[in-house]
């Protein structure tokens, strides 16, 4: 067994939580030619990303209560097993609608590893170094979505797009047998007690009147919600609109994956001198500002796939300002139900994100105008509940 606070166990965290971004990022360079070959359109092809964050959201209600009963690694492990299941089936789907459906229960078991990962960090780290940690693993994660579009883009030219499909089944099974036989349960055992609806219900009410968890929860989404604009619209964007060849694609999304590990890499240099409510500020003003700009550059005539790429590194570091000391700020309060705190805000998070997905996906006019307004607005969306949640305490 790895050692609790080992650089090893970091990482291997660090892998569970990833599994969300690789089932994301790893198929954008895919999504035109899943629509041609199944026969679909931009909205259908849309939906395997946006109900998946909708699984996602949903199942992260249930893992983290139950976790806080059952402990993590248990909860986790069967998680894992159903993710290696789905992924093994999406790589079999005949058409749009199979697939849909399997990309739903394939995020059913991707969830628990960032809520559940969330949560064994604070069980680790405590209040005080959990932020630090967060940024830690966020720029080792900052790893999956940097490399994944261009794994994909590849894999797609070369072996189909199942094949994505099977790699990410691969990486849920070395995650079972990472888990099983190297980490540790972090749940203390004097905070794991029988729950009835009724307790789980009054604890998410308790955090749903906490001002500040409230504000960390919102200001975490709405970047996050900026982010999945980008990744519902950009491939078609990119390789439509201005006309990058699919292998390219991961290139340019690994520049504006640099700009969330830049972000991370600060905000885990400066935590303990600035603070969580400091650093989310910078982000949150970070991310109005690139918004901004990218929605200019699109209300004219954008000529160059720059005029997306840039504002967007830029907004990513505001994201990687945000995202991690949010999340730490937010489950600062409760070590008792880390677990339930940690997946109601991942809950929000997900599925707030997914409406915004099916947004972009449906309003996309084949120009960059319609995702890069939405970008902007969530960038306002992300300072707004800062001032008015969090900048008052």
């Amino acid at each position: 067994m790895f050692q609790s606070k080992s650089l090893a166990t970091t990482l291997s965290i660090a892998a569970m939580v990833a599994l969300g971004p690789l089932s994301t990022d790893m198929y954008l360079p895919a999504l035109p030619g899943i629509a041609a070959q199944l026969f679909a359109d931009a909205g259908e092809v849309q939906l395997t990303l946006s109900l998946f964050l909708v699984g996602f959201a949903c199942a992260q209600l249930v893992y983290g209560p139950l976790s806080d009963r059952y402990g993590r690694k248990s909860v986790l492990l069967a998680s894992l097993v159903l993710f290696l299941v789905s992924s093994m089936a999406c790589a079999l789907a005949t058409d749009i609608y199979t697939l849909i459906a399997f990309r739903f229960l394939q995020a059913l078991g991707g969830s628990a590893g960032p809520v559940l990962g969330r949560a064994m960090v604070r069980d680790i780290h405590g209040a005080k170094n959990s932020g630090k940690v967060l940024s830690h693993i966020g720029s080792a994660m900052a790893l999956a979505p940097a490399i994944a579009p261009i794994a994909g883009g590849y894999m797609m030219v070369y072996w189909g797009w199942p094949s994505i499909f099977w790699f990410l089944a691969l990486f849920g099974l070395a995650a079972c047998g990472l888990l099983q036989f190297k980490i540790a349960e972090t749940a203390p055992v004097e905070f794991r007690h029988p729950k009835s609806i009724g307790k789980i219900g009054s604890d998410f009410s308790t955090l749903l009147h906490d001002r500040l968890f409230l504000g960390y929860t919102l200001t975490c989404t709405f970047s996050f919600a900026g982010l999945f604009a980008f990744l519902s619209g950009s491939s078609f964007v990119i390789i439509e609109y201005f006309a990058i060849a699919e292998e390219n694609f991961g290139l340019l999304f690994a520049l504006v994956v640099g700009g969330y590990l830049t972000g991370t890499l600060i905000g885990a240099r400066l935590s303990h001198q600035f603070g969580h409510k400091k650093l989310v500020l910078i982000g949150a003003v970070i991310t109005l500002l690139a918004g901004s700009a990218m929605f200019v550059f699109a209300s004219g005539q954008p000529q160059h796939v720059i005029s997306v790429i840039l504002p967007m590194m830029c907004f990513m570091i505001g994201v990687g300002l945000v995202m991690p000391q949010s999340m730490a700020g937010a489950l600062a309060d409760y070590p008792h139900i880390a677990g339930s705190a940690s997946g109601l805000l991942g809950f929000l998070q997900m599925s707030i994100a997914a409406i915004v997905g099916i947004f972009v996906g449906h309003g996309y006019d084949g120009t960059p105008f319609f995702m890069s307004s939405t970008i902007a607005l969530m960038g306002l969306l992300t300072l707004v509940f800062y001032a008015v949640l969090i900048h008052r305490d």
